[in-house]
């Protein structure tokens, strides 16, 4: 019984096996003589699978090394390390073609279907890879940078091979097709230096001391640990305008995030405000004429408080008075 028993678990086994052997052998295409069996075809996932989790491991690794060594800015070095991964990862699926015994000439024949394929499924997906390596090699846009794309304002943290990722104000990331930054007007505000110009407007009353005007904010401007001395802060006399001498304060700043912008902006008119009121400078406000047109005279009742009184009371009202 024993006996029996280990012979039909043994053949169990040898059957098993057998079928997943011919499983593994069974052959899905023939390339070129060679047989492209299952077995073949996981090999392949699995060295890919491997190789890009090393090709990462790898550039990351590299461009550090590089980055200490030669001091590389954020920007260039994510740049080179997005390339290297790239890089490794063609050796990595020519090396994985090449031990399955699949020649690349079979691209060569196939090259017509997969141009008809990718230019109606795969056009954006393309166009994006493609945005995403003219962005790395001719960088118009850096990791790092401050850039404005139409109403959305954010630093760039990652240049993918679909998307580019920026993070907003609010701490929000905002994710942008490639394809976006080249088509579109991008303002870049740090692309070649971080240092930029921003401004405040003014507007004090007439009758107002110019000369005490145009010092007070400099003085402003002098007294913020932001502003830079070099170029330094102007002030420009802009118009006489209707209600207001208008003044608008120029300075220059450091900025790495859009809001350092804003931020020194609010600074400066709190600044303002304070030295304009110790100074007895009036920031001027609207002024409107208001006319009246009417057929007759405006009339004007005066009533009495104390019969007002009374006739909440329930008193009888007075009879209006004289018309002015």
């Amino acid at each position: 019984m024993v006996i029996a028993t280990a012979a039909t678990l043994e053949g169990g086994s040898r059957s098993i096996v057998e079928t997943l052997r011919r499983i593994w052998e069974f052959p899905l295409l023939n390339i070129e003589g060679n047989p492209l069996t299952i077995g073949l075809l996981v090999v392949f996932l699995l060295l890919v699978a491997m190789g890009v989790w090393m090709s990462r491991l790898l550039s990351r690794v590299l461009t550090g090394a590089a980055s200490r060594r030669f001091k590389i800015k954020e920007g260039p070095a994510a740049a080179i390390q997005t390339l290297l991964f790239y890089l490794f990862v063609t050796f990595v699926v020519i090396f994985a073609l090449n031990v399955i015994n699949v020649p690349l000439t079979i691209f060569a024949v196939a090259g017509g279907a997969i141009a008809i394929g990718v230019g109606f499924g795969s056009q954006n997906v393309v166009n994006n890879f493609i945005s995403g390596l003219i962005l790395l090699i001719e960088r118009p846009v850096r990791v790092g940078d401050a850039i404005q794309i139409d109403d959305v304002t954010g630093v760039v943290r990652a240049i993918g091979a679909r998307s580019t990722r920026l993070v907003a104000g609010e701490n929000v990331e905002i994710v942008v097709p490639n394809s976006t930054l080249l088509q579109n007007s991008v303002k870049n505000w740090t692309l070649s230096s971080d240092e930029v110009r921003s401004d405040i407007a003014v507007g004090v009353a007439y009758g107002s001391p110019v000369d005490r005007v145009r010092e007070l904010l400099l003085r402003a401007a002098d007294e913020h640990e932001g502003v830079l001395k070099s170029p330094a802060p102007e002030v420009l006399f802009e118009d006489f305008g209707d209600n207001a001498l208008a003044f608008r304060l120029y300075v220059w700043m450091k900025m790495r995030r859009p809001f350092d912008r804003l931020r020194v902006q609010s600074d400066l008119r709190f600044a303002v405000d304070r030295l304009f009121r110790v100074g007895e400078i009036v920031v001027s406000f609207p002024q409107r004429d208001v006319h009246l047109e009417s057929m007759k005279p405006l009339e004007v009742r005066i009533l009495d408080r104390g019969a007002g009184d009374r006739d909440s009371e329930g008193g009888a009202r007075p009879e209006p008075g004289a018309s002015l």
